[in-house]
């Protein structure tokens, strides 16, 4: 009878309900909670949450090259030199200065200089002079060192280093909710076949104790009994390893959401059943949005974009060194250094020079050497962009493919579960019949526990089947609504 069937799995469900406290159950937690957890306290997104900041330091130390900076000079010599036989002269130079220098992105080094030097021989009595020079300097390449691309490689690295740092502390957290949505759908899977063990426990307990009742009364034969006694006492083994599945599962959460212990006397969690979210498969449109929202393909193009800007530094550097060389200012000479600077003010003395140094390597080895690795290595970088974005449309692909095998795997198993029900209620009502033994009896049922344990597994499968499918696309953290705060 129907009754008798539903009166089974009522006593499964009593059997399951009584055993539950010996589970100890711990804290209620929700996949947004375990979520949370996880952003505050995983321990290897802590560790990428530096990233940028070193990445921010070190474009700092790039740009710094190009701070101005002031020298200062001050220095005193004295000389005692014999030149005639009892004549002697005793030199005392004092010097003081101050240089305003600094480097332009295009390679331009420009000083500004006020310096005078003090002169006097205390021996023979020659009054103390007083030479002040002001004026500027430039230096300015002409070849190997001229130009944007030689002069702010550095900086240009280091702004894509920052770049990609921040996708990679991006790529951490995506790869944080995705392995706690993984682990959280698989606790949640051990504790469904958990569940389902002990229904089907409870199930082959109460078939045992109605054929002894049965059998008391003359309506069950005493090979029922047998049958029903050894079919209930396989179940412990099978309970031990489902349990053992719920604490190694529930081990694997809590480690990825920052917990450091992991005793065996700790309390399970109560799971929240997480819903698999809507989905709407777009295949074009997927690969497009996984191009676009991926930090890793994004981090391959900026890596392109430094080793252009390495390919482009190197090129420059094969060129020869070839400096204008010029300065231009006023001098002073007078006896006190007011008299100088006053001569200086009054622009009396200009001085000037021009010129140009040239430099040219003999072999250029080490130019040809620098521009031909740079060169292989960025075209090195195209080649793994090509190949990331071939990768990257598989792992679509798959993800998609997942998905609607899953979709049909939990239609096909929900029909087969239904239909286990049902044919444990026609064998139930067959057995009460005495048309029915209990082997057949013992036969749907275990058919019963293994369509639960498909769809438990085939709804796991879903759920999975999306968490990478939004892994695929780089879109977990706009699934969970998570937004990275800029800093």
């Amino acid at each position: 009878m129907r009754r008798a069937a539903l009166l089974l799995l009522a006593v499964a469900t009593a059997a399951l309900a009584a055993r539950a406290p010996a589970q100890d159950p711990g804290t209620t937690l929700t996949l947004d909670d375990a979520i949370q957890l996880a952003f505050r306290r995983n321990r290897d997104l802590k560790v990428a949450s530096y990233y940028p900041g070193i990445a921010r330091a070190n474009l700092l130390v790039a740009r710094g090259q190009f701070d101005p900076e002031l020298v200062l000079t001050r220095s005193s010599s004295r000389q005692l030199t014999q030149e005639l036989p009892g004549q002697f002269s005793n030199y005392r130079t004092d010097s003081f200065g101050a240089t305003l220098q600094g480097e332009l992105p295009i390679g331009t080094q420009l000083g500004v200089t006020e310096n005078s030097t003090a002169q006097s021989d205390a021996f023979i009595g020659l009054p103390k002079t007083y030479d002040t020079f002001a004026g500027v300097s430039v230096t300015q390449p002409l070849l190997k060192g001229f130009g944007l691309g030689a002069n702010l490689v550095n900086v240009r690295i280091q702004k894509a280093n920052r770049s990609i740092s921040e996708l990679t502390y991006r790529q951490s957290a995506i790869d944080t909710v995705w392995n706690t949505v993984v682990a959280y759908s698989n606790l949640q899977l051990a504790h469904d076949q958990l569940d389902a063990v002990l229904r089907e426990q409870a199930l082959a307990e109460q078939q045992l104790d109605e054929n002894e009742k049965r059998h008391r009364v003359g309506q069950a034969s005493q090979s029922d009994v047998v049958t029903s006694r050894s079919y209930a006492a396989i179940f412990q083994d099978p309970i031990l390893q489902a349990e053992r599945q719920v604490r190694d599962a529930q081990n694997t959460l809590r480690n990825i959401i920052g917990e450091d212990t992991f005793f065996e006397d700790e309390p399970l969690f109560t799971l929240v059943p997480m819903a698999v979210p809507e989905v709407r498969i777009d295949r074009k449109a997927d690969l497009e949005q996984a191009l676009r929202m991926r930090p890793d393909y994004e981090q391959q193009r900026l890596a392109i974009v430094r080793n252009r800007a390495s390919e482009a530094y190197a090129a420059n550097s094969l060129l020869p060194q070839v400096n204008f060389v010029g300065n231009y200012g006023y001098n002073g000479v007078a006896s006190s250094f007011s008299a100088s600077r006053a001569q200086v003010d009054a622009r009396m003395n200009p001085a000037y020079g021009a010129g140009l140094t040239v430099t040219v390597p003999l072999a250029f080895a080490v130019g040809r050497g620098n521009l031909r690795s740079a060169r292989l290595q960025r075209e090195q970088a195209e080649a793994a962009l090509k190949d990331l974005q071939a990768n990257i449309a598989l792992s679509v692909a798959t993800a998609e493919g997942q998905i609607e095998t899953a979709r049909k795997r939990v239609v096909a198993d929900q029909a087969a579960l239904e239909l286990a029900k049902r044919a444990l209620e026609d064998e139930v009502k067959k057995q009460k019949a005495g048309m029915s033994s209990t082997l057949a009896v013992v036969q749907q049922e275990q058919q019963l526990a293994q369509d639960e344990s498909s769809i438990s597994n085939a709804l796991a499968a879903e759920r999975l089947a999306v968490a990478n499918y939004d892994h695929a696309l780089g879109t977990t953290l706009e699934r969970y609504r998570i937004t990275l705060a800029p800093e």
